[in-house]
């Protein structure tokens, strides 16, 4: 939990209680919730004098500036959010999520962060293509009536794990020890179950899921231990003949729910417009807006969750039939959800290539999703809220030592900066742990490069964004088009959490998809100020292949199974022109700029 923990911001206060709209497992660190800044693709492009200073005769040095007098948009807190998959069930790492102590612990520790004791800062989603299939289960632990009890077989149907993390609220949480020989055998479990869960996958087919009130518990601890907030995505194929929903294994669950008193946040199914593939039959927009409102009625008979967040539809890609649901969903159920969702995944995992994580083409489609889920909301319900909420580099479970190696980081980031500067105000991030290679840290709960990445936003990054001036770039803008270039500068207020940095500091953050060194001199408000550098490379021989990343030249890595290092910047001298390595991210504090921006939140 302490992976989790380290999303969490360092000597972030915790509130009395979580705003109304933070909903999902987020922590201050884990809900990776930071805010971007605008890229320069999407940035005022206005020409700064551009004087050659000595010395840099026939190169091309880059000018830049900040508008620092007002943000161009304010997102979430809860900016970045991380997903687990349904999978932990079925290959059992659920319990070991609960776990804190040397092999197992350092699920934890990334978990948590660096905010231990905060509870409001992030969300966790629960949900993923299996999500469809899952069933609630309540008497293998408890005798409850009128569940629909849809049992199916697993190969691996024992527990190896049988502790469990109580939450004791005089006492705190509890953390389980695990024997190492219970994770050597949870991991060759995992990895026959693997096997399984793939080829459910590729075939299109899968099993029923049954949830118990056990692995309820095990999952709430987890997320209340790590300072998450839960949001749980409810099964939406139990269908009635005429295609309505039935609500009747969704409301046992809710009241079970309810007599714990959890504090959850709720979904109604994935990706719907698929449902067509997974049940024989569709469900189109129209009837899943009548399901959700039918969804909101019995959240309103349960006293606990009368005012509890709800979130949808979580369609796919907006392609046009797509676009045609969301339409349907919004002219129904519009202004019952908190927060519009829908999912992107770049790259198909079956055929990815690392090349495909470098091309500027692949790094702007997001842009266009983006805006055609904006104009149907906008059309529906001004103003609000919309969520990217399942977001992964690649689909199909990804690729090995391609979607969770360092390659993927610039996809990852770039995600992170289109999202903040165009308005979207949540992303939840597939996933922190699951059977595929999209996750954030891998089976022996190390963390992978866009942990670190995730990581390194959440400490640095406020809910901001500020508009960047840029001069010198080689390629100009287009009217009407998106500029591809393979520099990306986004920059934002510093997070006020981090105590590091006084009030009014910015950071940039770069992306060089370059395969060449790029010079950046700062100017007009940041001219002549300090900065602290944050650079991000892949460490040891395999380079873009890497699953490990050195932070200006040391190798990042857990210091023990509970303790995350120490992120240690390297101070630049005032007025030194910043220097980008090829292929390369990086974040840079600008220190004292007393931004009017970024003075106040």
């Amino acid at each position: 939990s302490e992976l989790i923990r380290g999303f969490l911001l360092s000597g972030m206060p915790c509130p009395s209680s979580c705003p109304p709209g933070l909903l999902a497992l987020m922590a201050p660190g884990l809900a990776l919730m930071a805010t971007f800044s605008l890229p320069s693709q999407a940035g005022d492009r206005r020409a700064l004098p551009v004087e050659k200073p000595p010395g840099v005769k026939g190169r091309t040095l880059i000018l830049l500036d900040v508008n620092t007098k007002s943000p161009v948009r304010i997102i979430s807190e809860n900016f970045l959010s991380l997903q687990l998959d349904p999978s932990i069930i079925h290959d059992g790492w659920l319990d070991f999520l609960r776990s804190s102590e040397p092999s197992a612990p350092r699920t934890s520790s990334p978990a948590r962060g660096a905010a231990p004791g905060c509870s409001c800062a992030g969300f966790h989603r629960r949900c993923g293509a299996a999500a469809a299939w899952r069933r609630w289960d309540g008497q293998q632990a408890f005798s409850l009536l009128g569940l629909a009890i849809s049992l199916f077989s697993f190969p691996f149907a024992v527990d190896i794990v049988r502790s469990d993390i109580a939450l004791d609220k005089q006492k705190g949480c509890k953390i389980a020890q695990h024997p190492d020989i219970m994770l050597e055998l949870q991991r060759e479990k995992a990895a026959q179950m693997h096997l399984v869960l793939l080829k459910e996958q590729f075939s299109n087919t899968y099993s029923n899921l049954t949830l118990t009130a056990r692995s309820l518990d095990k999952l709430y601890n987890f997320a209340d231990c790590s300072g998450l907030h839960l949001i749980f995505a409810l099964n939406a194929l139990r269908r009635n003949p005429n295609n309505s929903w039935n609500s009747s294994n969704a409301l046992s669950l809710l009241k079970y729910s309810a007599s714990k008193k959890y504090n959850i946040s709720w979904e109604l199914g994935n990706e719907p417009n698929n449902y067509r593939t997974l049940i024989g039959r569709s469900v189109n927009g129209s009837q899943l807006g009548k399901d959700y409102t039918q969804l909101r009625s019995l959240l309103q008979l349960i006293r606990t969750y009368s005012r509890a967040h709800l979130y949808g539809p979580n369609i796919g890609r907006p392609r046009k039939n797509v676009i045609a649901f969301l339409e349907g969903f919004m002219k129904v159920a519009g202004g019952t959800v908190d927060a519009v969702t829908w999912q992107h995944y770049y790259i198909d995992g079956r055929v990815a290539k690392v090349t495909d994580f470098l091309k500027t083409r692949l790094l702007d489609t997001l842009s266009d999703q983006i805006r055609k889920i904006q104009k149907v909301v906008n059309t529906y319900t001004p103003g609000k809220k919309i969520w990217l909420e399942g977001v992964g580099m690649t689909s199909a479970g990804g690729m090995n030592n391609l979607s969770d190696s360092y390659a993927a980081g610039f996809l990852w980031l770039n995600t992170l900066g289109l999202l903040a500067s165009q308005g979207i105000d949540v992303v939840v991030r597939h996933s922190f742990l699951d059977h595929g290679h999209n996750h954030l840290v891998d089976q022996n709960f190390n963390p992978l490069p866009d942990y670190w990445l995730s990581l390194l936003y959440k400490r640095l990054i406020g809910p901001k964004v500020l508009a960047i001036h840029v001069a010198g770039l080689q390629r100009k803008p287009r009217p009407g088009r998106v500029i591809r270039d393979k520099l990306r500068i986004y920059a934002h207020c510093t997070s006020y959490h981090n105590h590091n940095y006084v009030r009014g500091s910015i950071t940039l953050y770069i992306i060089n998809l370059h395969r060449s060194r790029k010079k950046i001199k700062l100017a007009g408000t940041l001219r002549d100020k300090i900065v602290h550098q944050y650079l991000l490379q892949p460490y040891g021989k395999d380079g873009l292949h890497s699953k490990s990343v050195q932070l200006n030249g040391q190798p990042l890595a857990m210091v023990d199974d509970g303790t995350l290092p120490e992120l240690k910047p390297r101070p630049l001298r005032a007025g030194r022109t910043l220097v980008i390595p090829p292929l390369t991210m990086s974040f840079y504090v600008v220190k004292n700029v007393n931004a009017l921006a970024c003075r106040y939140r």
